[in-house]
Order: structure tokens, then C-alpha cells, then sequence
């Protein structure tokens, strides 16, 4: 065989190997491998250096299975060929010059193949450059470091000149390294394919967040464009604030004209609704640009998250080379710090000797210090001694003239006792001669008591007789026909009754009763005896206007003539020291109450001259003992158990009432109670009177709990009975009462026709209707004793209609003591003294504020509300005009303050929703305040506008609006003020007017009294007493 040689443009086509068979004398196989990373070269391949080393980690993070040893293969077969001798026999390998066609159709492949290659890299360069010249970089650079041409031309040890042949070994290592050539290559591919399907998703999430930024971008534009319009919006809103304002200035100045100000007002409503809604897109805005400041930083947060995963491998890089030089440092730094220890340790041992060394300096110098103390002690004790050395003479002086003073005091003494002995013989006689006259002035009261006619005796000292008789009759030291002879004494102000009392009452009881009961006679009596059950009384037992009605209906009868008493539950909250002469009765009177019996404690005493039972439940519940009258879960049973309590102490005390009157829905089992239970037991001599102050509570409560007073459920739980009309599981006291009483009232006539519609009557409008014939209104009064301005002790000066000056003087005190500017002293002063619930209209109270403000008016407002939210609301009012000079609102309630208010006050404002009667507006006018009130129930009845030409002059005595809202209120509001302005003179024969207007109780209780005669006189006349 001839010698061949192989050149080397095989390899600049791409060829890495081939295989020879040389038992079949087949000619040599040349493999060539579609891969353009092997770049023509003569010797050996070149290439760019410069390459990130941070992308060889990725390429090779990408194609995780070695790389085959290539090189050192090719130069150990190199090394062998050198030592071996040189064969140029022609059977080492088959001729090429006979295979020149099977070359030349090697070439052509090749050829193509290169051109297929170029393509692909011409397809390629339309990706991204950046990132893709560095992949390609990356994978020449690791196959330049695999294989290299000129180590495989050095194992072929091809050459022009030589003919060296091939030995069998050496192909078989020649072929085994071509074939791991061929292996990495591949891996190589793969990885590069890798590397691109990451470029390619970095790509497509690179893209995603551009598109999210964009998105932001325009979001941000469009919040820019809505900043911009709220900005103008506020400008805006801003310049109708000072319209406004302007506009609430000229409505001052403007004068009198209704229409005109309607106008402005509905104006002024749009302009606060208008401002209302652009305050709403403000925020709207605001809320918008945060959520997009928000994704603003989350862009942001994604940028700097980016950035950093870039800069991670640099700083990894960095830090490796760090970390090589740092442990090439290392071994220095130990040494160093060993010897940085040793000086450090002799510094320490020489702190050590300095520290100790100045510890006994320390300890010298205190001792020094020490010395230095006990020489100045002991020069100070030398001048000592000899300053006493020298006073020690003016001490012996000194003592002799005191000897002499305790002489002279010692006289003195001895003279003082014998002038006090003197003194105490005198003050003996002179207490002699004061026990005398005590004496002698006993004598004289008890002949002038027996001589004092005995009608201008207070009630007060007939109620306390009364009760001493009504004591000892439930403690039976005397019978019951004893009792009532003595009470018809005590009603018709018998003298010997007076004067038995007089020559008894520093007797002992026995006496006492045995005095009495020779005075037991039967006289008739033309009054009336009348017993209230209430749950209020003023001024002890206090909430609303029950209490003053009780109190102030019942002295109005007593001066009548007519014997009243009054039965309230002993609460624990009520002003005892209001009650005078109270005392327990040394008896007690059992109830029945759920299927038990359960007794009571029985008080005496008396209230603003009325005689008064207190009843005091021993139940364990402690009904009364609660620290307030109403708004306890169980009030149904409290009440239902106290009205039962109040007719047993009526029955056993052996009483005979023709009037039984009981007041709202805590008494109204009174009725069903008397006529079921204790008028077949023998308490069958009265009527039953029942007055309704409010309509609006009722007391209604579940049917099974009317069993425990024990009324019989299933007989009254019937819609003609008790059973409340909301449902038929409930019962109602109210409509009980008006159904079981002879007479039904409530307080005021207008009030009376208001209930008997759907609106006002609550439910019970149809149970009035059918029961109209006993059904009437009576106007409250007031207790004119309590409220007076002539003799009312709580205002700076007293006055009265025919000498108004007083009233000045309680406007300035007023003004004084609540902080309010006194300059003008003309300025009108409103006043209101309310609770404040929706029924009295807290809306319109609130308005009446600002707006007599805006007027050039003053307000004062007193009261408080059970309602949290409204008590919070006027709570902000009240810290926002804290410290004005106009404007002060007392939420509480004080009696004495209550006083003046109504004795400063030009005029007073009660727009209440509904009203009852309402006293507060007969008090004002009472102390010269005009009422400023809207047209409902006792209102309508009592106030009478001085504008309303159908209204009589004489009755004019006030301000009126119909509507409840602002423009009624603030039509009535601005006519009283500028009446008040305008003729002075006139104001005050309004004043004058409403002064002399008789508000007390005796018009009231001669209505009353008309009501009990014809009734009472009715059962007497019937034979069936129903």
C-alpha cells in the first residue's frame, strides 16, 4: 500500500476524525460534525479573549454533564509517535490518491454543510446582539479550550514531506478522542439551546414589565389629570366658600323680606350640598393616587429586586477575589494580632499598678480630708467654750428675773381665780332665772296655741294629726270607726282636736290616745277624700311633670277643703331631707305577688304640707333600691307590684277614699286591680281616676307577666280588655286603665283631641274614641309657691309685674356668672331649659343656637339628653362655643340655675314635635320670658301669637309656628327679636301682660273637683256601684 498523507484542509472544513478499517482494506472514513463552533485555522484556532467569565458559569450551569479530557489523550499519542521509529512501509495505510473521488464528494459535503452553518448563523444574528454574542463567545471559548487544531495535527502527525504511518493503537486512542470530541460538542449545543430558551423568557419577562410600566405610566397620567381638577375643584369650592360667606353677611344686613330669604336659604342649601359632593371627590381622588403611589412602589421595589439579581454575580466575583487575597492576608493578621495581645495584656498589667496606686492615693487623701474636719471641729468647739465662758453670767441673770416674773404671774393667777369663781357663781343664777322664763314662755305658747284660730293653721301640721291617727290605726292601738271620727275632726280643723294635741304631745302615747279617743264623735263632712298613687312627686321623687301635677293638683285640693293623701313607693334615690317628720310605722302590710306573700314596710311623713305613705317591698329583688325611678328591665313587675301594695295598705288600714286617682302606666294596674280583686273584698267606696300625661309610653310587656300581680291573664288578655293591639301576646296598662276607670284624663284639651287620632293616639286611638264620654283634657297648672319671682330665694332680686327692675338685675347676674359679655345691655337673651329628646325637637333646638346668633340674639340652654348620640352632638356644640361670648349650653340640670334662667331670659323657645301640656312655657311667663312655642297639645292651649288678629288682645301673649321645621321656627324666632328691638315700650307691657296671666292650679283643680263630685255623686245615686 502506498504511504498517503492527510492535509490539513480537511479540518478547515470542519472534519475532527475518522475510522479505518484495515481487515476489510477498506479506505479511511472522514466524519464530519454540524458544528460551526470550530473556526478555520491554519495552526491554531483564534479567537476573542475578553469574554464574562460570569457566562462561562452559566453555559456550564446549563449543560451539566463533563466535559470529556481530550487534550491530554492527543498529547500522549503525540508523545508516543515521537519515539517510534519511522516505518515508511506502504502497507501502514491505504493510498488517498486513489480515493479522490470519494474526497472530492467529502469536500462538496463539506461545502454544503458550511454553507448550512452559515446560514444558521446568518438566522441567528436577528436576535438580540447583546446577549447573544456573549452565548456564542462563551461556547467557541469552551471549545478552544477542549480541542485545538494543531493538537490534533500534531496526534495525526500530518505533514507535506513525511509519510508517517498510523499503528493500530493509535487509531483506536485517535478514534476514542474523537469521539468524546463529538460527545462535548454535543452537550455544548444542548446547553446553547438552554441558554437561549432562558434569553428568550428573560426576553417575554422583560417585555411583561414594560407593559406594566406603561399601564402605570398612564395611570399616572391620568391621576395627574384628576390632581389637577381637584386642585381647581378645591380653588372652586374655596371661592364659594367666601360666597358663602359674603351671603350669610348680606342675609344680616338685608332687611325684612320672607321671600327673599327663602330664596337665599334654598341657595345656601345648594351651595352646601354642592360642597358636600366635590369634598366626596377629593377624596375619592385621594385615595385613587395612593393605590397608585402604591404600584409605583411595588414598580420601583421590582427595578431595584432586578438590578440587584444583576449585580449579585459581580459582587460574588468581587468577592472571591476578595476573600483569595484576605487568606493570603490571613496568616499575617494572626501574627499580628498575637502580638497585639501580648502589648495588650503588659497594658493591663500596668493599668492594673496604676489603678491600685491610685486607690491608696484615694484612701490618703480622705484620711487627709478626715484630719482636716476634726481640726476645724475642734477650733470650732474652743470658740464655743469661749463664747460661753462669757455668756455664762447674762445666763445667771437672766434666771433671777425670771424667778421674779413666775412670782408675779403666780399672784396674778390666784386674783384670776377668785374673779372666775364670781363668774361662775353668776352664771349659776342666771340659768336659774332662764329656766324660769323657759318655763314661763311654755305657759304663754300653749295659752297662745289654744288661742290661735285654728284655720290659719298650716296643712302642714293637719297632714302630720292625720298621720298620727292613720299610725295608729295600722298598729291598732285604735279601731277603724275611731279613726275616721278622728280623721273627719282633723278634715273639718275641729279645735279640740288642736287643742288636745297641744296639752299631749309632750305626753307619752298611751296618754296621747287616750285623749283622742274622748274627743270621738261622727260629724259629716261636704269634701271630697282623695288618694293618689303615683310614682312621682315633687320635689322628692322627681323625673318629668307627673311629679309637679301630683304635687300641685294635690295642694290645690287640700286648700279646697278636700282631705288628700298621697302613696309612693320608697325609692332609695329620693330627697329624703325634703320629707319632714318621716318615720316607720310599727306595722307592716302583706301583698301577694307570683303566688307568694311578701310584706312591706309602711312610712309616714309629709311633703309641702301633703300627708305621704312610702311603701318599702321586703321582696329580694329590692325593687326600689335601684339608684334610679325608671329603665329597669323588670319595671312592669316593680310597678305592678306596688300598685297591689298601695290598695293593701288602702284595705287594711280600714280606708274609705271616694277618689282613687292614679297616674300613667306604673299605676294604671290600679284599675283592673281594684274592680277584680279588692272591691269584692269590701274596698268598694271609690271611684277610679286615671290621667295619662303621655301617651307615647305605655308599658306594654308580655301577657304572662300580668299574672304576677295576680289579674287573671286569660280574662284580660282579650282586645276589649288589656291586650295591646301590636300583638296578641301583650298586654297593655294604659289601655287596661282607660277601659276599668270611671274618669279618664290627660293634660290638656287640644292634647285630648291629638290622641284620639291614629298619628297621636299611639295605638289607643280607637279605645279613646269608644270610650270619649269619660274621656276629657284639663290643662296643668303650676305650683305658684315654687315658682314665683317675688318670692323665689334662688334669684339675685325678686320682682314682679308691677316692678320689673329685678329682672335686669338677674340678666347681668346671669350674664356674670355664665361668662357672657355684658356690653349690650339690650341684647335679647333666649333661653331653654329642656330634656333633650327628638320629641321636644333637638333639631330645631340646634338651628335655634345658630340662628339667634346670626340675629344679634344670646342663648342659654339647659338640660341633658338619655340619648348617647344626641347628648354627644350637643357635647361638640357646647366645647365649640365653650369660651363665646354669646352662646352657653349647661348640659345637666340644676333646680337653682333652672331659677334663673327663667328670671333672665327676654324669651323662651319650645318647639317641641309634640307636647303633652308642657309647663315650661306657663314658668317663663310666669317670670316675664315670651314663649316662643310650636302650635301642639298644651302649647296650642296656653301660647297665643300677638300677630294673630282672630286671637282676642287680652289672650296675646307669645310667638307661634305651625311646622316643624326651620323656616317655622326661624319665622316665629325672628319676629320675637325684632318686636323686642323695635319699641321697647311695647315689650314691656307684654312682659307685664303675661305676668299678671293666672297659670296656678286652682282653675285646674276646680275642673278636677267638678270631675270627682259628679262621678261620686253618680255611684251614690246608682244602686250597682260599677
Amino acid at each position: 500500500m502506498t504511504t498517503t498523507k492527510l492535509s490539513s484542509c480537511f479540518l478547515t472544513n470542519g472534519l475532527v476524525g475518522f475510522s479505518y478499517k484495515r481487515e476489510h482494506g477498506t479506505s479511511p472514513r472522514f466524519f464530519y460534525l454540524p458544528s460551526r463552533r470550530l473556526l478555520p485555522a491554519s495552526c491554531k484556532i483564534r479567537q476573542p479573549r475578553g469574554f464574562d467569565s460570569n457566562k462561562r458559569q452559566d453555559i456550564k450551569k446549563g449543560s451539566p454533564e463533563p466535559i470529556l479530557p481530550i487534550n491530554s489523550s492527543l498529547q500522549s499519542n503525540s508523545d508516543e509517535e515521537d519515539s517510534q521509529p519511522d516505518n515508511g512501509s506502504a502497507d501502514s495505510f491505504p493510498s488517498l490518491e486513489s480515493e479522490t473521488g470519494k474526497g472530492n464528494n467529502i469536500h462538496s459535503t463539506l461545502e454544503s454543510t458550511e454553507k448550512r452553518g452559515e446560514d444558521v448563523q446568518k438566522s441567528e444574528v436577528t436576535r438580540p446582539k447583546n446577549k447573544l454574542t456573549k452565548k456564542k463567545e462563551e461556547s467557541v471559548h469552551a471549545i478552544a479550550d477542549i480541542l485545538t487544531v494543531p493538537e490534533v495535527a500534531k496526534a495525526l502527525s500530518i505533514n507535506e514531506s513525511g509519510g508517517e504511518q498510523f499503528s493500530d493503537g493509535k487509531f483506536g486512542e485517535l478514534m476514542t478522542m474523537i469521539r468524546n470530541a463529538e460527545k462535548n460538542i454535543l452537550r455544548l449545543d444542548q446547553a446553547r439551546v438552554s441558554a437561549l430558551a432562558e434569553l428568550s423568557k428573560i426576553l417575554s419577562e422583560k417585555e411583561a414589565l414594560q407593559g406594566e410600566i406603561n399601564v402605570l405610566e398612564m395611570k399616572m397620567a391620568e391621576t395627574d389629570e384628576r390632581i389637577k381638577t381637584a386642585a381647581q375643584e378645591k380653588v372652586r369650592v374655596e371661592l364659594l366658600e367666601e360666597q358663602l360667606e359674603k351671603l350669610r353677611h348680606e342675609m344680616v344686613s338685608i332687611p325684612e323680606s320672607d321671600g327673599y330669604v327663602l330664596a337665599l336659604s334654598k341657595e345656601l342649601e345648594t351651595l352646601k350640598i354642592e360642597n358636600m359632593s366635590l369634598r366626596n371627590d377629593i377624596e375619592t381622588l385621594k385615595s385613587k393616587l395612593r393605590s397608585v403611589e402604591n404600584t409605583d412602589e411595588r414598580v420601583i421595589v421590582l427595578e431595584k429586586e432586578c438590578s440587584g439579581l444583576e449585580s449579585s454575580v459581580k459582587d460574588l466575583e468581587t468577592k472571591l477575589l476578595v476573600s483569595q487575597e484576605d487568606v493570603s492576608k490571613l496568616s499575617s493578621l494572626k501574627t499580628e494580632c498575637s502580638d497585639l495581645w501580648t502589648k495588650v495584656e503588659s497594658l493591663q498589667m500596668l493599668l492594673d499598678r496604676a489603678t491600685k496606686q491610685a486607690e491608696q492615693a484615694v484612701l490618703v487623701l480622705q484620711q487627709n480630708q478626715d484630719l482636716k474636719s476634726k481640726v476645724e471641729k475642734i477650733e470650732e468647739s474652743l470658740k464655743e467654750a469661749n463664747v460661753y465662758k462669757e455668756s455664762s453670767e447674762k445666763i445667771q441673770q437672766y434666771n433671777e428675773l425670771m424667778q421674779h416674773k413666775v412670782q408675779l404671774l403666780e399672784e396674778r393667777l390666784e386674783k384670776s381665780d377668785a374673779e372666775i369663781f364670781s363668774y361662775v357663781q353668776l352664771y349659776q343664777e342666771s340659768i336659774k332665772e332662764f329656766q324660769d322664763t323657759l318655763e314661763r314662755l311654755k305657759e304663754e305658747s300653749k295659752r297662745k296655741e289654744r288661742d290661735e284660730p285654728v284655720d290659719d293653721m298650716p296643712w302642714d301640721y293637719w297632714s302630720r294629726l292625720l298621720l298620727t291617727v292613720d299610725g295608729w290605726l295600722l298598729e291598732k292601738k285604735i279601731g277603724s270607726d275611731d279613726a275616721d271620727s278622728l280623721r273627719e275632726m282633723v278634715w273639718k280643723k275641729d279645735r279640740r282636736i288642736h287643742d288636745t294635741y297641744i296639752d299631749v304631745k309632750d305626753k307619752s302615747e298611751r296618754d296621747a290616745i287616750s285623749a283622742f279617743l274622748k274627743l270621738v264623735s261622727s260629724p259629716t263632712s261636704q269634701g271630697l277624700y282623695v288618694v293618689h298613687i303615683a310614682a312621682e312627686m315633687a320635689p322628692v321623687a322627681k323625673v318629668g311633670g307627673l311629679g309637679d301635677v301630683v304635687a300641685g293638683l294635690g295642694k290645690a285640693l287640700q286648700r279646697r277643703g278636700h282631705l288628700v293623701e298621697i302613696i309612693l313607693p320608697k325609692y332609695d334615690c329620693m330627697q329624703y331631707d325634703r320629707v319632714r317628720d318621716l318615720r316607720a310605722l310599727d306595722t307592716v302590710v302583706e301583698s301577694y305577688f307570683d303566688g307568694k306573700l311578701y310584706k312591706n314596710k309602711i312610712w309616714i311623713g309629709t311633703v309641702e304640707g301633703l300627708p305621704v305613705h312610702f311603701i318599702e317591698p321586703q321582696h329580694p329583688s329590692k325593687f326600689f333600691w335601684r339608684g334610679q325611678f325608671y329603665g329597669e328591665k323588670d319595671d312592669f313587675k316593680r310597678f305592678s307590684y306596688f300598685s297591689r301594695a298601695a290598695l293593701e295598705l288602702l284595705l287594711q288600714s280600714g280606708k274609705k277614699p271616694d277618689i282613687i286617682h292614679c297616674h300613667d302606666w306604673q299605676t294604671a294596674f290600679v284599675a283592673p286591680l281594684y274592680w277584680d280583686l279588692y272591691a269584692p273584698k269590701g274596698l268598694d267606696s271609690a271611684r277610679i281616676c286615671f290621667t295619662c300625661h303621655n301617651f307615647e309610653y305605655q308599658g306594654t310587656s308580655s301577657a304572662s307577666d300580668l299574672g304576677s300581680c295576680g289579674l287573671d291573664v286569660n280574662q284580660l288578655n282579650r282586645p276589649d280588655r288589656m291586650q295591646d293591639h301590636s300583638s296578641g301576646d301583650r298586654v297593655n296598662p294604659v289601655k287596661g286603665a282607660i277601659i276599668f276607670s270611671n274618669i279618664v284624663t290627660t293634660v290638656s284639651p287640644t292634647y285630648a283631641q291629638e290622641v284620639r287620632t291614629s298619628e297621636g293616639g299611639k295605638g289607643l286611638h280607637s279605645t279613646l274614641n269608644s270610650n270619649s264620654k269619660k274621656f276629657i283634657g284639663i290643662l296643668n297648672g303650676i305650683d305658684t309657691d315654687s315658682w314665683n319671682p317675688a318670692t323665689d330665694p334662688f334669684l339675685k332680686a325678686q320682682f314682679n309685674a308691677k316692678d320689673l327692675q329685678g329682672k335686669e338685675e338677674n340678666k347681668y347676674a346671669l350674664r356674670k356668672q355664665l361668662g357672657l359679655s355684658s356690653a349690650e345691655s339690650r341684647r335679647p337673651l333666649v333661653g331653654c331649659i329642656t330634656r333633650l329628646v327628638p320629641q321636644k325637637g333637638v333639631h330645631l333646638i340646634r338651628h335655634a343656637i345658630y340662628r339667634t346668633l346670626e340675629l344679634g340674639g344670646q342663648f342659654v340652654l339647659l338640660g341633658s339628653s338619655p340619648v348617647p348620640h344626641i347628648q354627644r352632638e350637643f357635647e361638640g356644640i357646647e366645647q365649640q362655643f365653650k369660651t363665646h361670648d354669646h352662646v352657653r349650653l349647661l348640659l345637666k340640670y340644676d333646680e337653682a340655675l333652672s331659677h334663673s334662667i327663667y328670671a333672665a331670659s327676654d324669651m323662651f323657645i319650645i318647639p317641641s314635635i309634640f307636647e303633652p301640656c308642657g309647663l315650661t312655657q306657663m314658668i317663663a311667663m310666669s317670670y316675664g320670658s315670651i314663649p316662643i312655642a310650636r302650635k301642639t297639645g298644651g302649647l296650642n292651649d296656653s301660647v297665643f301669637d300677638i300677630d294673630d288678629d282672630t286671637i282676642p288682645t287680652q289672650f296675646q301673649n307669645g310667638f307661634t309656628f305651625q311646622t316643624a321645621d326651620e323656616q317655622g321656627l326661624n319665622y316665629a324666632l325672628e319676629r320675637a327679636l325684632n318686636h323686642y328691638k323695635k319699641d321697647e315700650e311695647k315689650w314691656m307691657r307684654l312682659m307685664e301682660k303675661v305676668m299678671s296671666i293666672d297659670f296656678s292650679w286652682a282653675s285646674s283643680a276646680t275642673q278636677y273637683e267638678e270631675l270627682y263630685t259628679r262621678s261620686v255623686s253618680r255611684a251614690r245615686a246608682s244602686p250597682n256601684r260599677t
